[in-house]
């Protein structure tokens, strides 16, 4: 896992690091050591801590005119044992949807396992998010973990499946990743 990196193609656009509005603004990577790890693997440096343990992301674009958050996973994702959603909820989403942020694009190619927990951060999120005209998607998430996640209901409140599954999303500019989610957001609650 040590040599899984955050995408890095769009830092010449955005990086979370250098932005005052994004709560891992200041935040400082080291290339060579390794400081997190799930369980007992040890993960990429690049990667940021937001309170789990288990459960580390990547914030790769933010677009405070659209309105739109870019975020990588890496890990396992556990609301049972870890409470990771409270985390993200509390010290990742609040912060950006206080910025004016209302559509949440989760990238989950290396969520390895989700466990469900209580859904009351996601009923609040979703709330919060359709509230400001937002949405969250799930993009590229593995087939367990859709699974996992339908058999917590949590389609409710988030958005995956179908074409958000197969996106290329790599070979995309931030802009054009937004407007092909935008289109499969809208077109199932259209």
């Amino acid at each position: 896992m040590h040599a899984i990196e955050p995408f890095f193609n769009w830092r010449h656009l955005y990086t979370a690091e250098e932005d005052p509005l994004s709560p891992f603004h200041g935040t400082e990577h080291s290339e060579f050591e390794f400081q997190h790890a799930v369980y007992d693997h040890a993960i990429h440096p690049q990667w940021d801590a937001f309170g789990s343990s288990t459960l580390y992301l990547k914030v790769l674009f933010a677009d405070y005119e659209e309105g739109f958050i870019v975020i990588e996973f890496i890990g396992e994702w556990n609301d049972l044992l870890h409470n990771d959603i409270m985390y993200l909820k509390r010290d990742v989403v609040e912060p950006m949807l206080a910025e004016g942020i209302s559509k949440f694009i989760l990238i989950g190619e290396s969520v390895l396992n989700f466990h469900p927990g209580e859904e009351d951060y996601y009923a609040e999120w979703f709330d919060e998010a359709t509230d400001a005209g937002g949405w969250i998607a799930l993009v590229n998430f593995l087939q367990h973990v859709r699974e996992d996640l339908q058999a917590a209901d949590l389609d409710q409140y988030l958005l995956f499946g179908g074409k958000l599954d197969e996106l290329a999303w790599r070979s995309m500019e931030p802009d054009e990743l937004f407007a092909k989610v935008d289109a499969q957001v809208v077109r199932r609650l259209g």
